[in-house]
């Protein structure tokens, strides 16, 4: 266990890299094991999750090598799932992430049945399944859950339409993967349209599958006997970008975010130029100029392309010291303003109504004790950290090591004054 000391005042300049896209890698590691053979995944977010899914895989059977990619950039992973076989993931594993479930889709698309137990993950609200069930269970599968166990048995999957009573993209996902091997053709309506559902389609059509749609809410995939190993690079990680880009916004930086898709931020982008703050955009790098407080704004969280909810607990700290009051509206999920009460030991003036936040802002914040109750409530509290006057304490910080590769390095890098101690 270890805590972050976070010293404010620093105003922010440089550059950083924003890493591999965090959901991509944790939908299409288990979407290897569809493939006859080896797969190279480039451009690896290095963050806790992605070694928990290295070691489900690995006691499934499946060998997976780390090297560096050329120049030391990101690693990229080598996925041989020739040695794969049929068992029960390990309940502590499953329970550390939310994207174990993904093993339900490829276990059954590969062997007509799985087994897996409950995911785990940010306690950020309620996050069901049903829908995941509604999918496989229109592919023809039997599902049911005993003693914390998710069980779906099919004797054959069969391509069928799917219709998604609420955008999800966890289900979206699952029902992809085991379709891909289903025979006939699955039509998901009212599909997830976020750039890692895109970018898990790209690597499942290199593969050799036939999914057509994605990025739109109609995705339709044609499944196939069997599917060969390819080399993918990830999609850079928005969210993590984001963040730098708040962060720079936050401390009247002036910081250039690289490694980005820009079409990917726009809505962060247009958000932060309501504020005040200058976003330019120069090919794959935004330059983002913070221009004193923040002028306050109305946030509401949507389904992509709207206003990501992962990056609201971050957007709140910076309004925290808006020039006015903002209200925050989070449609997605409704356990995601746990952070309003750290916040509030360090100043800030913030009511929860229901899935609302009114953010009165004040004119400064003050360093205090505070702990990270998930992933990304944990990068709002450096964010905030990064604002006030004097020393925040950052405890729990396993929950950034999640989503944030080397998180502390990257923000010295750009001027930030922390430090990791026990």
């Amino acid at each position: 266990m270890s805590k972050l000391i976070v010293t404010g005042g620093q105003r922010l300049a440089g550059r950083v890299r924003a890493g591999g896209r965090k959901n991509s890698a944790l939908a299409i590691l288990p979407a290897t094991l569809l493939s006859d053979g080896p797969s190279v995944i480039e451009n690896l977010p290095d963050i806790q999750d992605v070694q928990v899914y290295f070691d489900i895989l690995r006691s499934l059977g499946v060998r997976v090598e780390t090297r560096p990619a050329n120049g030391g950039e990101a690693p990229r992973g080598v996925i041989d799932p020739s040695g794969l076989v049929w068992r029960v993931p390990s309940d502590e594993l499953a329970k550390r992430l939310r994207a174990s479930y993904y093993l339900l889709g490829v276990l059954l698309a590969r062997y007509g049945r799985a087994e897996v137990p409950f995911p785990g993950g940010c306690d950020i609200g309620s996050r069901p399944i049903d829908q995941h069930i509604k999918g496989f269970t229109a592919l023809g599968a039997k599902v049911t859950v005993e003693h914390g166990v998710i069980k779906a048995e099919a004797r054959r999957l069969v391509g069928a339409p799917v219709y998604l009573d609420v955008v999800s993209v966890g289900a979206t996902i699952n029902i992809m993967l085991a379709a891909t091997r289903a025979e006939g053709t699955t039509v998901i309506e009212n599909a997830a349209k976020e750039p890692h559902v895109v970018d898990l389609a790209n690597y499942l059509n290199a593969a050799g599958a036939q999914v057509k749609g994605a990025g739109t809410d109609i995705i339709k995939i044609t499944g196939v006997t069997g599917l060969k190993g390819v080399t993918h690079s990830l999609i850079p990680d928005e969210i993590e970008a984001a963040t730098y880009m708040i962060a720079a916004a936050a401390t009247c930086g002036d910081v250039i975010v690289e490694n980005v898709i820009p079409k990917h931020l726009e809505a962060v982008s247009a958000k932060l130029q309501e504020t005040g703050t200058t976003v330019e955009e120069n090919g794959d790098a935004l330059r983002v100029v913070g221009n004193g407080r923040p002028r306050p704004v109305t946030v509401k969280t949507l389904p992509y392309p709207g206003f990501p909810t992962d990056a609201q607990q971050q957007m709140t700290a910076f309004l925290s010291v808006a020039s006015g009051t903002s209200i925050i509206s989070e449609t997605i999920f409704e356990g995601r303003f746990k952070h309003v009460d750290e916040l509030k030991r360090m100043g800030t003036n913030i009511t929860v109504e229901g899935r609302t936040a009114i953010v009165q802002g004040v004119e400064k914040l003050t360093g205090a004790a505070v702990r990270a109750t998930d992933l990304r409530a944990g990068a709002a509290l450096v964010i905030a950290g990064l604002m006030a006057r004097g020393e925040t304490e950052i405890s729990e910080i396993e929950h950034i090591d999640r989503g944030y590769e080397r998180a502390v390095e990257k923000l010295k890098s750009i001027g930030a004054s922390l430090e990791r101690v026990p």
